[in-house]
């Protein structure tokens, strides 16, 4: 097994949104924002080489919707999901799997391109399945209001359309090393994929944990559905992450890949920054 980190590129939220009732006195030493109170975060996805099979977990913002959607958003940087993807040596046709934390915009717009004509929306990887669950594809599709403006549709009834959306079972399994983990406080059944590699588990944390600002439990974002849910969540995961050793990936760090955890007076906290290549 290979794993390949994947920059889909960088865009801004609001810091008080990302860290919910924490003080920006606080929050802004791990993330220092703007003079609008914006603050960078990664679209970090991540490419696993299993055999035959090449799974994408995530794909980022995607760079099919309007200039006053972006506008929102700012979009920076040069990292990208194609350049990236030819950095590790692939292209899209090459990707067998597209596995979706979960469908807010800035986790599976990469999913759906216009094609070449550009008057009709298509799969960008076209020999893929696309992974969701099923609790989680109704809640997107029939979106609450609170939500709502995160389910694009354009990102995600194309998938459905094109016949390559299937959905992961009770079981939870994706694959020999691959195991999924779900949690209900960020949005209904979003992912967390649990991949056993060189001996350790990697966790790909989606929001669970944005970024390693996010570890202190009452660190919530804002835009968590249920957060007192989260807070639970957050604090089983980390007890078995530290009994388990897990090695946890940021999907949003803008600076941090990967880190490794212990316990302290303060909780549960981080022990070593790391890359994914370190491992």
């Amino acid at each position: 097994m290979n794993l390949y980190t994947i920059h889909a590129g960088y865009f801004k939220l609001d810091g008080g949104a990302m860290f919910g009732v924490v003080p920006q006195s606080i929050w802004k030493k791990f993330n220092p924002p703007d003079a609008n109170n914006m603050c960078s975060w990664a679209t970090r996805c991540l490419l696993v080489e299993d055999g035959n099979r090449l799974i994408l977990i995530d794909n980022g913002l995607g760079d099919k919707q309007s200039e006053k959607f972006f506008s929102y958003y700012y979009r920076h940087g040069e990292a990208s999901l194609e350049r990236s993807l030819h950095q590790a040596g692939f292209d899209f046709g090459d990707i067998t799997d597209v596995l979706l934390t979960h469908l807010h915009f800035d986790h599976c717009g990469g999913s759906i391109q216009y094609n070449a004509a550009g008057t009709a929306l298509e799969p960008a990887f076209p020999r893929a399945i696309y992974w969701s669950n099923e609790d989680h594809w109704k809640w997107a599709v029939e979106p609450n209001a609170r939500e709502k403006a995160s389910f694009l549709k354009e990102n995600i009834l194309p998938i459905q359309e094109s016949g390559q959306l299937k959905f992961v079972k009770d079981g939870k399994e994706f694959g020999e090393n691959i195991s999924i983990q779900l949690v209900k406080g960020h949005t209904e059944s979003m992912m967390l994929p649990l991949i056993r590699y060189k001996g350790n588990t990697l966790a790909f944390c989606a929001d669970l944990f944005p970024s390693v600002g996010h570890l202190p439990v009452p660190y919530i974002m804002a835009y968590d559905t249920r957060p007192l849910l989260t807070l639970e969540e957050k604090k089983q995961f980390l007890e078995n992450a530290v009994e388990n050793e897990y090695i946890l990936f940021f999907e949003h760090d803008p600076v941090n890949e990967c880190v490794t955890l212990q316990r302290t007076e303060r909780g549960i906290r981080e022990k070593e920054l790391i890359a994914l290549s370190d491992i």
